[in-house]
């Protein structure tokens, strides 16, 4: 598994599944336009041309005094359209196991956004019962996400909330926080709104090195070099708007961009390329 170290921070990758998509569910992602951005291949663009390469993963941070799980990806046991309808049963808690973790020793969860692919081992089916996967776990929302969110009119949704959001909630662990929200002396939020209304990124900063954790306000790099193609955000253009902005921040500077659905290798850095800005991993 991949890892990185931070300073005294160290972010561990826990992968659930790659997921290729089909690059023509990004408008403007066509053969001809993903050909013109080589540095995309070989890792992320596959050599047809036609699939943007993703992957549903965690994160890990381990911090002093802070042991933090960033997005629970899909989860086991469940129905879910990403998952063609059928349930995975996956090995990703004996995963989490071989990175030196447990469900007891894990006291943060932080889901970026409430997405199928950001919450879904926020619990674990016990007995026919869900339960909460990390008991110990105080569970960071965003409050205007929750809010937001938790209304949709969508089945899907729904079931989500339902077996991902309702059981943590019953639990006590559900913490609604502000989306600059300092989780620890090297790790915060940042806001980064599209995808979702009250989506969030994770910044870490210790001892003068510094990383962001993305979700999914970037789904692939080539989002680099257009960040007006979108997908699924809620708010195109604030999506289009957020990636450009957040882009120059990082562009050119010592800052490791980890991406939430990028494929191996995952990290890199932001480097100005023209009007726009490409990966270099």
């Amino acid at each position: 598994m991949l890892s990185w170290q931070v300073g005294r921070v160290k972010i561990t990758r826990i992968v659930e599944m790659d997921l290729p998509v089909p690059a023509k569910f990004m408008a403007g992602a066509t053969p001809v336009e993903l050909r013109k951005l080589p540095w995309l291949y070989p890792h992320f663009v596959s050599d047809d041309d036609a699939t943007l390469n993703l992957s549903v993963h965690a994160l890990l941070v381990e911090a002093p005094g802070l042991r933090l799980v960033v997005d629970t990806c899909v989860g086991n046991d469940r129905r879910r359209e990403i998952t063609g309808g059928e349930p995975m049963s996956t090995p990703f808690l004996q995963h989490l196991g071989d990175a030196g973790w447990s469900r007891d020793g894990v006291n943060a969860v932080v889901c970026t956004h409430l997405h199928v692919d950001h919450v879904g081992w926020n619990t674990m089916l016990e007995n026919g019962k869900w339960i909460p996967t990390f008991p110990n776990a105080r569970y960071l929302i965003g409050r205007r996400e929750y809010e937001l969110m938790s209304t949709v009119d969508d089945e899907e949704q729904q079931a989500m909330l339902g077996d991902s959001i309702k059981p943590i909630f019953d639990a006590g662990l559900v913490e609604l926080v502000e989306m600059d929200h300092v989780i620890s002396p090297e790790v915060r939020l940042t806001p980064s709104i599209g995808h979702t209304p009250g989506h969030v990124s994770v910044i870490i900063d210790s001892d003068g090195e510094r990383a962001v954790i993305t979700g999914d306000m970037a789904h692939h790099p080539c989002q680099l070099a257009h960040p007006d193609w979108s997908l699924g955000d809620h708010d195109q253009t604030a999506g289009a708007l957020t990636r450009s902005r957040l882009f120059a921040e990082w562009a050119d500077q010592p800052i490791l961009v980890i991406g939430t659905h990028f494929a191996t290798p995952t990290a890199g850095h932001v480097v100005r390329d023209g009007a726009a800005f490409r990966f270099e991993v």
